[in-house]
């Protein structure tokens, strides 16, 4: 037999592949990008049960008797069945690459998801260079949550801070006057700016921005809602909380159901830090799941009781209500 030549026995080796993949198969290749052209299966039946997360702060709560660290908070998570960890970002006891590699190795090892980094930034402020510090410190917290694998952001508005303390912000219900010489419409252009100008660090990192109703411009579902859908973003979601909305609390969830992608969820065993809601869990959840909601629930316990035995006892209802 002839030897065969190097290019015919390519030619040949192509022709054979093309013809086992019988020219039908779903994936096609353009300008070097791989494209599916079959559709995804239809759903055959009920969601699965949304995946149940722990926020560090359900631990720490800011009090000074309950100093729990990170990775503590991890191990406790891991231990009572959580499936994931949201990371207050106040309570990390660093920012070193090192620290943050402990992070995602304690998780690892722990068989738990660190699936999001809740931060604390202030959008609302006439001073352009106060916005643009919080600016920065929203991308460098971007860049944290890229470092620790985590895929969101939790974002706020800020708020107009002419009611202080936050406790006495707390006993009116979160409403509080604009600055002097401003107005509600004055404030929704900066937040808007402030965040399209972090929405690039976004995208390039593969982070989400979720945008809470955490008080200020965002403390109703309509300040959410004109801020999401002015930028309309798919970078920019809602996360929702399901304490933060003191009037028609269901109501409001459900304006924002359909933009939501992950949800922080209150209770208040031993009576609440600030207030106590009475939050119909298995209402919310079949609300959300019928809205098609498909991510975590993260806790964030704000009671009074012991974190060791009430975080457990909230796990079983958001285990219930959202499966």
């Amino acid at each position: 037999m002839p030897p065969i030549k190097r290019r015919t026995f390519l030619a040949q080796s192509a022709a054979a592949v093309a013809a086992a993949a019988g020219l039908s198969s779903c994936i096609s290749i353009k300008n070097t990008e791989t494209t599916l052209t079959t559709p995804p299966p239809a759903p055959t039946g009920d969601l699965p049960p949304n995946p149940i997360a722990c926020s560090t702060y359900s631990f720490w709560r800011y009090r000074d008797d309950s100093q729990y660290s990170v990775e503590a908070c991890i191990e406790h998570s891991a231990n009572m069945g959580f499936d994931g960890v949201d990371i207050l970002h106040e309570q990390m006891a660093g920012e070193s690459n090192p620290y943050l590699q402990t992070l995602k190795r304690k998780a690892l090892i722990n068989g738990i998801d660190l699936c999001c980094l809740s931060i604390q930034q202030d959008f609302v402020d006439p001073d352009r260079d106060v916005r643009q510090k919080n600016i920065d410190h929203t991308i460098h917290c971007i860049e944290l949550a890229y470092s620790l694998g985590i895929p969101i952001v939790r974002l706020n508005t800020g708020r107009w801070n002419t009611v202080m303390p936050f406790t006495r912000l707390m006993e009116n219900n979160g409403l509080e006057p604009p600055l002097p010489g401003y107005t509600e419409d004055d404030g929704f252009p900066w937040v808007i700016d402030a965040i399209e100008k972090c929405l690039p660090a976004a995208e390039k990192c593969g982070v989400l921005l979720g945008l809470e109703n955490h008080w200020g411009l965002a403390r109703t579902a309509a300040g959410l809602l004109r801020i999401v859908n002015d930028i309309d973003s798919p970078w920019l979601p809602i996360l929702l909380d399901t304490g933060n909305f003191l009037e028609e609390p269901f109501e409001s969830m459900e304006k924002c159901a359909d933009k939501t992608v992950f949800i922080q969820a209150k209770t208040y065993f031993g009576g609440g830090t600030w207030y106590t809601l009475d939050l119909d869990y298995p209402r919310i959840g079949k609300m959300m799941r019928s809205h098609g909601f498909k991510g975590y629930v993260s806790l964030e316990f704000e009671g009074n009781d012991d974190p060791l035995t009430a975080i457990p006892k909230s796990l079983k209802i958001l285990r219930s209500a959202f499966s």
